[in-house]
């Protein structure tokens, strides 16, 4: 008797909205437009000569604010692809959006109260803020519903909102320093008394991080929304809306400063702006640090099942180690091998952030095939990682501790990590081709070649405790 087998044979092909180059091409297109369209209503409003001066000053500050949110993000760096989107969304899409509403929502008040003062007042101080975080979040949440496998934390959610902080922050002062400009045209003002000049101190010189600082609050609230469980949806829905409130507030504030006196901007900048970005940079940076811990108490349990070598959960939690491995690749091996370094400490820290989430009730359906993905790139790029990752080990350990006269020798403390560094017993580093010496561990083989030319071993099994079914045995 003939059976159905258990899947069908043909399945039923996506439609074409759903595939991926059709996504990216219509985002794309999307995102063109818009800078298209705020180009020409730039141009407009300050001139050509005005969007030229105003072009090359507000470029000034944003290769500094994308270097601080890249060093934050290195742990476990996102793709450039998504800090591409989201300084595209905020340069342009974000920009248009806000230029559009905002004049529509001013006017429309002016004219509905006789009042055009009160209307620009109004506008600035509870028009504006609504609207340009409003579109700077809906960045945020695309990346968190299609990128979630990328947005993980809080230093994600302070990362993706930062960098499209910076590209709105990028057209509007733009816009701001190409009027500041055709002002001075008119009036003939130059140097230092100018309204250019002004107009740049203000708002590169003193508050570059301002739009940022208000649209990381969004940015904290998505990252710790994707640090709760999927039980709490409540949660996970109040918390965003919670940092945009505070960022709204936030931004309002900034914007109505200018309304509470002759010093109220310099009280507001002084006793309010600064203090929230220092609190808000320990924030992250003590999340960072957290982030490394992580690393650090993880990936032992990968130790233990063969995939990574014993001294690599203390390399991988410390940046300075990071980077002496990946000078080690690039000075012996070149561009490639260095590059193969930086990707396989990317993937371990995922592989660290990936077993807690799953040790904390929090991985999704899709955790044992993601693990599996992550084990199998490691094992494909040891050769190439392990030497530069040995040398950095080497390089960064503390000096073995000298045992006390009538104590033992240094080898009955291996256990214990004296004169070894690591706390694992000597005998853990025979499996992976490592002995153990006096005060360290070396390779047995030469680093020489990254190990061309020598077969590679099967990869080891390993099954986590909270997977119930076991990995395949063959290799990857």
């Amino acid at each position: 008797m003939a059976t159905c087998p258990p899947y069908p044979t043909n399945p039923p092909r996506p439609h074409w909205w759903q595939r991926g180059w059709v996504r990216y091409g219509a985002l794309t297109t999307l995102l063109a437009i818009s800078g298209l369209v705020i180009l020409a209503l730039v141009r407009e409003q300050t001139g050509t000569q005005g969007f030229l001066v105003g072009l090359g000053l507000a470029v000034l500050p944003v290769p500094l604010l994308m270097a601080a949110f890249r060093w934050l993000d290195r742990v476990e760096p996102g793709p450039w692809r998504n800090l591409v989107f989201c300084f595209a969304w905020g340069a342009c899409a974000a920009a248009l959006i806000a230029i559009i509403a905002n004049s529509f929502a001013t006017r429309w008040i002016a004219t509905a109260t006789a009042d055009p003062a009160g209307a620009d007042t109004l506008g600035a101080t509870v028009i504006a803020p609504v609207v340009e975080e409003s579109a700077k979040a809906a960045a945020v949440l695309l990346v968190f519903l299609f990128r979630r496998r990328d947005f993980t934390g809080i230093v994600d959610g302070v990362v993706t909102a930062g960098v499209t902080a910076t590209g709105f922050a990028f057209t509007e002062n733009i816009l701001y320093l190409g009027n500041a400009f055709g002002t001075d045209q008119l009036t003939g003002d130059s140097g230092f008394a100018s309204v250019t000049a002004a107009t740049f101190f203000v708002r590169v010189v003193m508050s570059p991080f301002a739009h940022p600082l208000f649209t990381v609050l969004t940015g904290i609230g998505f990252g710790i929304a994707a640090l709760s469980t999927g039980r709490h949806h409540l949660r996970r829905a109040l918390l965003p809306l919670a940092g945009l409130l505070l960022a709204m507030g936030m931004h309002a504030l900034w914007n109505g400063s200018a309304a509470f006196g002759e010093y109220g901007f310099l009280a507001v900048y002084g006793a309010f702006m600064v203090p929230c970005f220092g609190l808000l940079t320990w924030l992250v940076i003590w999340t960072r640090q957290r982030e490394l811990r992580t690393v650090r108490e993880e990936l032992p349990a990968y130790v233990m099942a063969g995939w990574l070598a014993p001294a690599e959960p203390h390399t991988l939690a410390s940046m300075h180690a990071r980077r002496l491995a990946r000078q080690y690749a690039r000075r012996h091996a070149g561009k490639q091998a260095a590059r193969a370094v930086a990707q396989y400490e990317a993937y371990a820290t995922s592989l660290a952030f990936l077993r807690q989430r799953g040790r904390k009730g929090r991985a999704g359906p899709d955790f044992a095939v993601r693990e599996r993905e992550l084990l199998d790139a490691l094992w494909h790029r040891r050769d190439v990682a392990r030497p530069a990752l040995d040398h950095a080990a080497r390089a960064t350990a503390p000096p073995p501790v000298a045992p006390w006269p009538g104590y033992g020798t240094p080898g009955s403390h291996a256990g214990y990590g004296y004169g070894y560094g690591y706390g694992y017993a000597a005998a853990a580093y025979a499996g992976y081709g490592y002995a153990a010496r006096p005060g360290g561990f070396a390779p047995v083989a030469p680093y020489g070649g990254y190990g061309h030319g020598h077969p590679a071993p099967a990869a080891p099994a390993f099954t986590p405790a909270w997977v119930p079914a076991p990995f395949p045995r063959s290799r990857p």
